[in-house]
């Protein structure tokens, strides 16, 4: 553990053309604790697949023998999109809709959220409406529109609200409604909703809202905030709140003020520290709960943070029932790449030297993984702290010298360089090896600067918030790596323009950019520009890697031959031994073997399938159910289809 994880403390983030196994060696010494994965093969509770995130279905039906008979089963529309530029109003941004929820099952009901937060009940086996609700977003608002998903709480007893469908809002409001009929649960805050703009700092709408589902633990939801990257210092506070289940109550918040710091006097929270913008974990067993931090502001220049990131790009475990910290283990030392911790904290058992360790895994956007004992944060195996460059950056900022690189689960990048350009002639390539060698470049953690500097990986990762998922029996992982080169250049003050991250109340904004790209706005390196890749976290090995996505749907012909896409993606893995996952840009959903990554089954989509995939058993008959609503990014059209997969029914 690094020294700083051991002090207490309580105090109250398209394939870019136009922009951007031999399984874990029979390991079987142990049983994952119950409740931290998906145990049952009717069962996916919460977005993770279970409170630990494993991303796992223990459903069976579907095999690597019969996963070529997949087919459609049924389709839900929620009719809530935005296209880019709707109404064409200067008060909305260029942006379309991105679903990107992941249904929740409770008995035969699935329950998920649309990009401006409408909730909706649908039956688990013909996608049939039940009930919806809306709880009447601005459409106006120049927010990104999105919700990954809602949660559930059951009392146990029967009775109104006795079953709780609880989720947050874009524009910041925590809703309650009754399971069975959507109705609110007039019981909760007022009339069923609870303002979370209180003891905030004032901000612009857009500058705060929640997009993760709430983590549920006994009685009390914990939630943590979106917060707008790169707009000025002094952003509203990432503040970590839990409430009352059945009131609303505020139960505890733990707030990222570094040790000794003082609390604002009037009880409000202090602008510029770092959120958890992610999903969150918790392990109820163990009245833990995990939460993946995200940058202090503004992501770039840290140069007058006065210590708000030592919490920051970390993974804090709290007190489930008061939210004192237990401990934090922190992955990037004063982050000024915005390197932010992105992924759900995974909660597994993992056999190691004889004896079954309770271990909490964490991806991150550089590729690296670590593995860290879940009860004290402890690494389970080595991390080195090794010197990275200090040089090169901006003259009132700081970089750490040092930062944390695991040793047994392998890295999955290496260095680019000019001689790594690629291009599909000898012009493009040439260009390439120009842009490459024009910027700053000293590897990883590469200080940003006013000539601009590689970021490999870039700000989208490495591996995001759809990653990892985890067999809770081998400990194999699946991640989806995004391998793009970007890039960073602040620019000074008198120098910023409207299209600059302003990063108001430094001396720098900053352009950011996902892919050095050519002339033809194809990234400067070689493909595959995103991959899925499984590791053996025991034996700190990668079984294989292969290309995710094509350009089919994104570059003229003939160059649609091109494998593995940039953009976002989120693996789900199955008892079956399949992995199944969409990606960004690329209008098709995939299954591959776990044994080896051969694609086994694809399903043509109306646009992108950005979401994690979810599967259940009901009746005997296995269901993968997947969001397909395109991405922001560019090159795959905004929807509104929740999609369900089965095997042909018995005639």
């Amino acid at each position: 553990m690094r020294p700083e994880s051991r002090i207490p403390c309580v105090v109250g983030g398209a394939f870019l053309f136009a922009q951007f196994v031999a399984m874990a060696a029979g390991v079987d010494s142990g049983s994952p604790r119950p409740l931290l994965g998906n145990d049952m093969p009717d069962g996916w509770s919460s977005w993770g697949g279970g409170p630990g995130g494993m991303h796992f279905s223990a459903a069976y039906q579907i095999t690597t023998d019969n996963v070529p008979q997949l087919a459609h089963a049924w389709t839900h529309r929620s009719g809530d999109i935005r296209v880019a530029g709707e109404r064409g109003s200067a008060d909305i941004p260029p942006t379309q809709s991105s679903f990107q929820a992941t249904p929740i099952l409770v008995g035969d009901t699935l329950y998920y959220c649309s990009p401006f937060n409408k909730v909706f009940a649908v039956d688990a086996r013909t996608g049939e409406e039940r009930w919806a609700f809306d709880p009447e977003i601005d459409r106006a608002s120049p927010v990104l529109p999105n919700c990954r998903g809602v949660s559930a709480w059951q009392s146990g007893r029967e009775g109104r609200c006795e079953s709780r469908i609880l989720f947050g809002t874009l524009d910041a409001r925590l809703f309650a409604l009754d399971a069975n009929s959507g109705a609110r649960c007039e019981d909760f805050g007022d009339r069923g909703e609870v303002d979370l703009t209180e003891g905030l700092n004032a901000h612009n709408p857009s500058e705060y809202g929640v997009t993760q589902p709430p983590a549920i633990i006994g009685d009390k939801l914990i939630v943590g905030s979106m917060v707008l990257d790169n707009i000025r210092e002094d952003v509203p506070s990432g503040v970590v709140r839990a409430f009352d289940v059945r009131s609303g109550a505020l139960r505890w918040a733990w707030e990222a003020l570094p040790p000794g710091a003082q609390a604002e006097a009037d009880g409000s929270y202090r602008p510029g520290t770092a959120n958890v913008w992610s999903m969150i974990s918790v392990d109820e067993a163990r009245d833990m709960v995990f939460a993946p931090t995200g940058n202090a502001a503004p992501d770039f220049f840290g140069g007058q943070r006065d210590g708000l990131d030592y919490y920051a790009s970390s993974l804090v475990a709290l007190r489930g029932s008061t939210g004192e910290l237990l401990w934090h283990y922190r992955f990037v030392n004063h982050d000024i790449w915005d390197y932010d911790t992105p992924s759900q904290p995974t909660l597994i058992d993992l056999p190691i030297e004889g004896e079954v360790v309770p271990a909490v895994v964490q991806t991150t956007k550089m590729g690296l993984t670590f593995v860290l004992h879940r009860e004290t944060g402890e690494p389970l195996w080595p991390v080195e702290e090794r010197a990275v460059p200090v040089t090169g950056g901006v003259p009132e900022e700081r970089p750490y010298p040092t930062q944390p690189f695991p040793t047994h689960v392998p890295s999955l990048f290496k260095p680019v360089t000019p001689d790594d350009a690629w291009g599909f002639t000898f012009w493009d390539k040439n260009i390439c090896r120009e842009r490459l060698a024009a910027l700053d470049n000293q590897g990883l953690y590469t200080p940003p600067s006013l000539n601009g500097s590689i970021q490999m990986p870039s700000t989208g990762g490495g591996n995001n918030w759809g990653s990892p998922a985890i067999d809770p029996k081998t400990g194999v992982m699946v991640v989806y790596t995004n391998r793009t080169a970007g890039q960073v250049k602040l620019k000074q003050r008198a120098e910023c323009q409207d299209s600059m991250q302003p990063q108001l109340g430094t001396p720098y904004c900053v352009e950011v950019s996902f892919a050095v790209t050519s002339p033809l706005g194809t990234p400067c390196t070689a493909p595959p520009w995103g991959t899925l890749d499984v590791i053996d976290l025991v034996a700190g090995k990668q079984l294989w890697s292969v290309p995710l996505g094509t350009t089919r749907n994104l570059a003229p012909f003939p160059f649609w031959w091109i494998e593995g896409l940039p953009g976002m993606a989120a693996p789900m893995m199955t008892a079956g031994g399949l992995v199944f996952s969409g990606i960004a840009n690329d209008h098709h959903f995939r299954a591959f073997d776990l044994r080896d990554g051969r694609e086994l089954w694809k399903e043509k989509l109306p646009t992108a399938a950005v979401a994690l995939p979810m599967s259940y058993q009901l009746d005997g008959r296995q269901y993968v159910v997947v969001a397909v609503g395109g991405h922001w990014s560019g090159g795959s059209p905004p929807g509104d289809y929740l999609m369900a997969f089965a095997l042909p029914e018995a005639p």
